[in-house]
């Protein structure tokens, strides 16, 4: 992928506690020359951010895009051909939810160097840290993740409700606030137990975690009530149970 002498780094800063970060993406942070990013890293890892750095914020706020997704990649692209090292930086991994595959696949097609740097993702970090394990030997040997966010101009959901229903493990929903109530209506529609455990946590690894516990009957309602707001991760299953063994009260609130 010569052709190009600008870089760039797709790299993952993990769920949002600093010291989550892998060396590598500490190390390509602290040495930046530009840094292209969103909000999801967290305030503690963008206020880590070298000062000398040029810094460009290119986050998805609610009803308020800074860039689309068109215009990140013809960022990424412009300034890696006027010879810039760049890092991308992401919230939790770049391919899991991320869209980095997509930016990749631009990279490519131009004929810019680019670098994958994985990070922690937060479907299993996030529930880790509410004392959740997605998978456990007794109660779940099966995990799956889903976006709770899908591309708007798809024709129809990539989404099968109804073996989403019949699976037997853990499901874990990334992005997901703003449709959990539809999302575990189609559940419950397609046959899961109404009764079946879900875990919502806000801020996952901060300081200021919160968890809500419910079930699919209520969360919807839980969500209302206690105001749910993004970032959260939604974990379905009977792992959740382990949250009243394994829970950090240090950083959970469970409602």
């Amino acid at each position: 992928m010569s052709g190009s002498s600008g870089k760039v780094y797709l790299v993952g800063s993990g769920p949002g506690d600093p010291e989550l970060l892998t060396l590598k993406a500490r190390r390509l942070i602290d040495s930046a020359e530009l840094i292209i990013y969103d909000q999801l890293p967290g305030k503690a890892i963008l206020d880590s951010m070298p000062a000398n750095a040029e810094k460009i914020d290119v986050g998805k706020y609610a009803g308020n895009h800074t860039m689309t997704q068109a215009e990140i990649n013809e960022l990424l692209v412009r300034k890696a051909k006027e010879g810039k090292t760049i890092i991308r930086l992401k919230g939790g991994d770049p391919y899991v939810f991320g869209r980095g595959g997509e930016e990749a696949e631009v990279l490519v097609a131009e004929g810019i160097e680019f670098e994958v740097v994985p990070g922690i993702t937060s479907a299993i970090a996030v529930p880790a840290y509410a004392g959740i394990p997605v998978t456990h030997r007794e109660s779940a040997s099966m995990v799956t993740f889903i976006t709770g966010h899908e591309d708007p101009t798809k024709p129809e959901s990539g989404l099968d409700w109804e073996t989403l229903a019949k699976f037997g493990g853990t499901i874990v929903i990334l992005m997901g606030v703003k449709m959990l109530g539809r999302n575990a209506e189609e559940l419950i529609k397609h046959g899961k137990d109404p009764d079946t455990p879900v875990a919502v946590i806000e801020r996952g690894t901060r300081p200021d975690q919160r968890v809500t516990v419910g079930t699919l009957a209520n969360i919807a309602d839980l969500s209302n009530e206690h105001k749910i707001k993004a970032p959260a991760i939604t974990v379905i299953g009977d792992v959740v149970k382990m949250h009243n063994i394994l829970g950090e009260q240090r950083t959970a609130t469970e409602f």
